[in-house]
């Protein structure tokens, strides 16, 4: 009964923004607020015409996917290296891994923006894929060393003695042995680069801004657009969800059993 109660308390504000999305304009205000009401899809019309939503989906998803592969690209074999690692320094490096993650966003965004500046790629989604990567494959390198540090290290022994090289164990052996961590490492990798809204919003012209940019246009100077922002988040919900869906038994797998 708790447990329910807790999740119930969490969904609720989920719940009553989807719920905005489909209130018509005279039920958006009434006193007291109930969910009972006359569903409409005027919401969606609205932001159809006022928002290029395959262009914002398009950026979203450039921007999440592209920082996610190249986060798994470079932080896969930099955990695992850490992890095989001897040097008495591995586990210290692991951690200042971790410290880069913590970093407040807002204090790297100035030289971020600098630096963009000076090699041509601000205004671009390139500009936020490259700072979303730096950020989240730090948080991919200290999952990647936990998981392979947790394997047994006679497998890769075993690999090595059969023929294989290093780049041959890691590959054959250690790889599939983390998919469940590397998974999860993906949709968190996702998940963060999807909500980023500091970066994106500094760092992209208005033809590359992602949907995470878009919700807050409908704040108005003496209003808000309760309809216009409920739809908007409706549509930013619906591919994080369906992902999650898609690869929940592998991410479950990752964050509870660990290596399997």
């Amino acid at each position: 009964m708790m447990l329910a109660t807790i999740v119930t308390l969490f969904l609720l504000p989920v719940a009553w923004l989807i719920a905005t999305a489909y209130k018509p304009a005279a039920a958006m205000f009434t006193s007291p607020p109930t969910f009972l009401f006359v569903p409409t899809l005027d919401n969606f019309r609205k932001i159809g015409t006022l928002y290029d939503l395959p262009s914002l989906v398009r950026s979203s998803l450039t921007i999440s996917i592209g920082s996610a592969l190249l986060s798994l690209l470079i932080g896969a074999p930099c955990g695992y290296a850490l992890a095989r690692s001897r040097s008495r320094w591995a586990l210290a490096i692991a951690y200042l891994f971790l410290g880069i993650r913590t970093v407040p966003a807002v204090a790297t965004l100035l030289p971020f923006y600098l630096l963009m500046r000076d090699v041509g790629l601000l205004g671009t989604t390139a500009a936020v894929i490259l700072i979303d990567t730096v950020l989240n494959c730090a948080f991919v390198t200290w999952m990647m060393f936990s998981y392979v540090r947790a394997l047994p290290p006679e497998l890769n022994e075993a690999a090595l003695t059969d023929g294989c090289t290093l780049w041959g164990a890691f590959w054959r052996v250690d790889l599939p042995c983390v998919r469940s961590g590397l998974v999860a490492g993906a949709l968190f990798s996702i998940l963060f680069s999807w909500n980023d809204f500091l970066y994106a919003s500094f760092l992209t012209r208005l033809d590359s801004k992602p949907l995470a940019v878009a919700l807050v246009t409908a704040y108005g100077t003496y209003d808000i657009s309760w309809g216009t922002l409920g739809a908007l988040a409706h549509v930013a919900l619906i591919p994080i969800v369906l992902m999650v869906v898609a690869l929940n038994r592998f991410f479950i797998g990752g964050l509870v059993r660990g290596v399997h």
